[in-house]
């Protein structure tokens, strides 16, 4: 069943309020449609999805000896997978996914799927906030929960394949997922508050420093926290970031616009001048820069 919603542009995006139903698809005209809310494989394979699903299910060859070691043990999980019907590594590694768990047999009904928003005031988040306090900042990520626990996921894409940490995950389970520093601080903002984390900053910039590839990692994290209403946390992983990439001006604009969003405009000119001293031909944030002055 398919719910089609049509919204006009100049009304402000919200579905709060709309009866979430099975494979509900947002469609605002002049916009690529997308899928919102809990969903599953007749939702993926319709007409504005089917075409990216079934060819890269269809060209995915799986590791059968991995599956055989799979198979086994693989029902005795329940799997819970936040996707983007937008997001590129959605449409990589889902069908892929769907692909291994139909060669195991995996119960359908042990499986849940919850499409995410690209929208910015719902990034990342659902109509019925499946994903709250899930850490979900990146998409795809796959759950596994054994007796209501969970063991352990796998985010965005797979460090090695998705047979193989799946695998690993049913059996040995010392796999380590990607964009570990953002687990490090959301556990530590969820066990330690705000404290604890400006009291770990210097800790985790001696850990991480040199093994993080982006800036984004930490920043992406930050933008989920701000658009859930948790500036202050946002704040603090923003600074923590600047201080993991401080030659970077994107570290220190990250930081100024969200300052700018919260009115404070002292502190966002502050920012907005350490940027431009790193990227002094960026216009636009001189021209912000010029305008807050």
């Amino acid at each position: 069943m398919k719910n089609y919603i049509i919204y006009i542009l100049t009304c402000a995006f919200s579905i709060t309020t709309i009866a979430q139903d099975i494979n509900t698809e947002i469609a605002i005209e002049g916009e690529t449609p997308f899928l919102l809310g809990k969903i599953d494989k007749d939702g993926l394979t319709s007409a504005n999805y089917n075409s990216w699903f079934s060819k890269n299910y269809n060209d995915y060859n799986a590791d059968k000896s991995t599956l055989k070691s799979i198979a086994t043990q693989l029902n005795a999980y329940q799997i819970t997978l936040f996707m983007g019907t937008w997001c590129g590594d959605s449409k990589k590694e889902v069908p892929r996914f769907y692909k291994i768990l139909e060669a195991c047999n995996f119960p359908e009904n042990q499986l849940t799927v919850v499409a995410v928003s690209r929208k910015a005031d719902m990034y990342k988040q659902s109509p019925k906030h499946e994903e709250a306090g899930l850490n979900i900042h990146r998409v795809p990520t796959f759950i596994f929960y054994k007796d209501g626990k969970e063991v352990n996921r796998i985010v965005e894409h797979p460090v090695e394949s998705l047979e193989k940490d799946i695998l690993n995950i049913i059996t040995t389970n010392d796999y380590t997922s990607n964009y570990q520093i953002v687990a490090k601080v959301n556990g530590i903002i969820e066990n330690n508050g705000l404290k604890g984390l400006k009291k770990a900053s210097k800790t985790i910039i001696k850990s991480y420093k040199n093994e993080l590839k982006s800036m984004y990692e930490l920043n992406t994290y930050a933008h989920i926290l701000f658009t859930t209403n948790r500036s202050n946390e946002a704040l603090e992983v923003l600074k923590l970031n600047t201080k993991l990439f401080p030659k970077e001006s994107k570290t220190y604009q990250n930081l100024g616009n969200k300052y700018y969003v919260l009115g404070n405009t002292r502190k966002a000119r502050k920012q907005y001048k350490k940027a431009l001293k790193l990227n002094p031909d960026n216009k636009d944030l001189a021209k912000r820069l010029k305008t807050l002055k």
